[in-house]
């Protein structure tokens, strides 16, 4: 097998992100509430930053109409998806507006969050950083739950989940 080697730039923006689509990262969707209602967006870049204070990160395309109101979101709530939740996952990849197909409640800080997912994170905005053609959001995580279960996973422009070991 031969390996292909470049430099990124703009003439290799695809090969780039062919790169990048190696490395398999979870499913996120980070929910927040504003003056028109709760709002949702599906993300992949997520990731812990600190275990005192808890702090973690997920950045936000600054081509995204959803952008401006998350960088701008005093709360945020991050969710992991289970390996069952692709339709939701995939929905609020398209509509982050549309919350009526799902059965969501409001935290303490008024946040929707989502049924059924492995982890949740509740959290205050920290820090926002600029990175490039991303914002990086950086979130103080005020309370986390969990369930058992397989995660959602993003690999080579594919969902899949984990196959168990026999």
């Amino acid at each position: 097998m031969s390996e292909t080697s470049f430099i990124p730039g703009p003439e290799t923006a695809r090969a780039y992100r062919t790169a990048l689509g190696c490395f398999g990262t979870g499913v996120t969707v980070v929910t927040t509430m504003t003056p028109r209602g709760p709002l949702a967006i599906t993300a992949n870049s997520f990731t812990s930053v600190s275990m005192d204070p808890p702090l973690l990160l997920w950045c936000p395309a600054k081509s995204s109409l959803r952008h401006n109101a998350f960088v701008n979101a005093k709360d945020f709530t991050i969710h992991v998806m289970a390996e069952d939740q692709l339709d939701m996952a995939k929905h609020f990849s398209r509509n982050g507006e549309g919350f009526d197909a799902v059965d969501w409640q409001p935290n303490a800080a008024g946040t929707p969050t989502l049924p059924d997912c492995l982890a949740r994170f509740e959290c205050r905005h920290f820090a926002c950083h600029p990175g490039g053609d991303h914002s990086i959001l950086i979130g103080e995580v005020l309370e986390a739950t969990t369930r058992p279960g397989q995660g959602l996973i993003f690999k080579h422009g594919l969902y899949g989940g984990f196959q168990e070991q026999s």
